[in-house]
């Protein structure tokens, strides 16, 4: 059964080049709602996960968003949960739902005409990075480059050896926590990777500069492997 795609709503902003529409997205009769941002000429797009508790109105996801369509990246921000089955606490952390909810998003987005031609990024942050990975492993090389942003990988542990996208885990210096569970996600994940601390930034990146920082370093990464499109060699 193939993901079907409604558009809601869209519009232009001469401003920032960048079209932006409304989707809601039928999964096995789910509809999952997302908001979709293609700029002009655009490098690659990036499906973005988040987590528990948090939805795609997030402003921290948002503002990361918003620094990837300044370098030419599109962006699809999604809710992977209707608002009655968040209600059910197992669900936000069935990653094996999340993820394979993730994949036929992906598959969809790769039939629209705006944004199927463009090479596929992930980010995904808390739970939805274990989400990210999951879709990382079962889409191959589909899947140009992973970004997560405080976390938890370990989450994924099943399909960690199988993703083959350069990963990259940000985790701030003051959530010890999360770090020594990203560290110990790492070693499995046969592909290109990094993991990068923040210094003094707590689970949320609220400290001041702190998400600016998460928001480039998930631009060049991206970027990188978005341009470049090459998975070179683990690095430290």
């Amino acid at each position: 059964m193939d993901a079907r795609g409604t558009y809601l709503a869209g519009g232009r902003e001469s401003a920032t080049a960048v079209s932006r529409s409304s989707v809601a997205i039928d999964v096995d009769g789910v509809l999952l709602s997302g908001d979709l941002v293609v700029p002009r000429r655009p490098l690659g797009v990036v499906l973005f996960a988040h987590g528990s508790g948090s939805s795609r109105l997030s402003p921290r996801n948002r503002f990361v968003a918003e620094t990837l369509h300044s370098a030419a990246i599109g962006t699809l921000l999604l809710d992977l949960l209707t608002p009655g089955e968040e209600a059910d606490r197992a669900n936000v952390f069935d990653i094996r739902l999340l993820g394979s909810r993730l994949v036929r998003v992906a598959r969809w987005l790769a039939g629209q005409p705006e944004a199927g031609a463009l090479r596929q990024c992930l980010f995904g942050a808390s739970t939805g990075a274990a989400a990210a990975l999951y879709a990382a492993a079962e889409l191959g090389e589909e899947v140009a480059a992973v970004v997560s942003r405080g976390g938890r990988p370990d989450l994924a542990a099943p399909w960690l050896a199988s993703v083959r996208s350069p990963t990259l885990l940000i985790v701030g210096g003051r959530d010890p926590a999360v770090l020594e569970l990203n560290q110990e996600a790492l070693a499995p994940i046969p592909a290109e990777k990094r993991l990068v601390v923040v210094p003094g930034a707590g689970h949320l990146f609220e400290e001041r500069g702190a998400l600016e920082q998460v928001a480039l370093l998930a631009r060049d990464w991206m970027l990188d492997h978005l341009v470049n499109g090459q998975a070179g060699t683990e690095r430290s």
